[in-house]
């Protein structure tokens, strides 16, 4: 029972604190939370959280604020994940089912995340490697060059333009396109590479034959498009001025490096698990006062890349990690339905 009631006093802490911004006192608790006991025994109780590091006290006499070990136990132990009002899923699926393509889809991914939670957001672009080739179409630019398209499962398109040693005929583009994507299309980019790459050693393929699936290999096989990321929100880091030296400039600073963001975002998970990481529990020591909610997205349940959102340990941890599930499961369902 005391158990109980003292991670009910930390539940509320935690909820003040986010929401006023101050210090949280026994007096404000029993005054706005109802607890059934006195000021004196969630002054107690108090007590006892701050001996076993769930809260602290940042100035004497002033109220508690919670700590990152308190932060990871309300995640845990109190959080419910709010389920989306049918008017927010209603908003969402209206705002992301408009995009027109693959980049549209992360870029109104990226301004809903921020819009909603009111933190960093951050999409990676699925990654090139888990990817299956959807489609390969060649186009004449003229009769010795052509534009090779590469269309992937996620909705990533992929363009190279081919310089040819002599002309090409159309019915000779039909059949070449037409033995291109009999071999790659519906395989993992894997696959088809290493199917690509048998047929341009081939000693008795054309010279065309050639250079096309070796283009198109080596496009596969692009992986700088990897790392891509797209960030929104950055403003609303604002809301933290009095953390600005602690966690809003170390934050801002690593907007600037994509490398350290693909860091916090870590593996794609499948299965709809959302993942808190809080404080020190990143891997970059000099965002130990930064939380990141993050979650996989991915047509068929295949989670291809992250999105998620970063900012102060100081969040609403329910309503972010709601919408960070809502979204990555609309994103999914576009990319599904692609």
């Amino acid at each position: 029972m005391q158990e109980e009631r003292r991670l009910a006093v930390l539940r509320a802490i935690v909820e003040d604190y986010v929401a006023t911004e101050e210090p949280v006192g026994s007096r404000a608790l029993v005054e706005r939370h109802g607890l059934g006991v006195s000021p004196a025994t969630v002054r107690n109780d108090m007590a006892a959280l701050e001996d076993e590091g769930y809260i602290t006290q940042p100035h004497t006499s002033a109220g508690r604020v919670p700590t990152d070990k308190g932060y990871r136990l309300f995640v845990d132990r109190l959080t419910t994940v709010k389920p989306m009002s049918t008017a927010e899923k209603r908003a969402i699926s209206t705002f992301l089912e408009g995009a027109v393509d693959l980049d549209d889809v992360v870029g109104r991914s990226v301004r809903l995340l921020s819009q909603l939670t009111r933190q960093v957001a951050v999409v990676q672009y699925p990654t090139l490697s888990r990817s299956t080739v959807r489609h390969v179409e060649l186009v004449a630019l003229a009769p010795n060059r052509l534009l090779l398209v590469l269309i992937l499962s996620t909705g990533r398109v992929e363009q190279r333009v081919v310089e040819l040693a002599e002309d090409l005929g159309d019915d000779d583009l039909a059949a070449l396109r037409r033995r291109v994507n009999g071999i790659a299309t519906g395989a993992q980019i894997s696959v088809a590479v290493a199917v690509l790459r048998d047929l341009a050693e081939d000693p008795h393929a054309e010279a065309t034959t050639r250079v096309v699936v070796e283009t198109l290999a080596e496009a596969m096989s692009d992986h700088r498009s990897d790392e891509r990321l797209v960030v929104g929100g950055a403003a609303n880091l604002a809301r933290y001025g009095d953390s600005f030296d602690s966690a809003v400039r170390p934050l801002l600073e690593a907007i600037e490096e994509h490398v350290v963001l693909l860091r916090l975002l870590g593996e794609a998970t499948t299965g709809g698990l959302v993942t808190v990481r809080i404080g020190a529990e990143g891997p970059v020591e000099q965002l130990s006062s930064t939380s990141v909610v993050t979650t996989g997205y991915g047509p068929h349940d295949d989670a291809l890349a992250t999105l998620g959102v970063v900012g102060p340990t100081r969040m609403d941890y329910p309503g972010t990690m709601a919408a960070v599930r809502a979204v990555a499961r609309y994103v999914s369902r576009i990319l599904d339905e692609a």
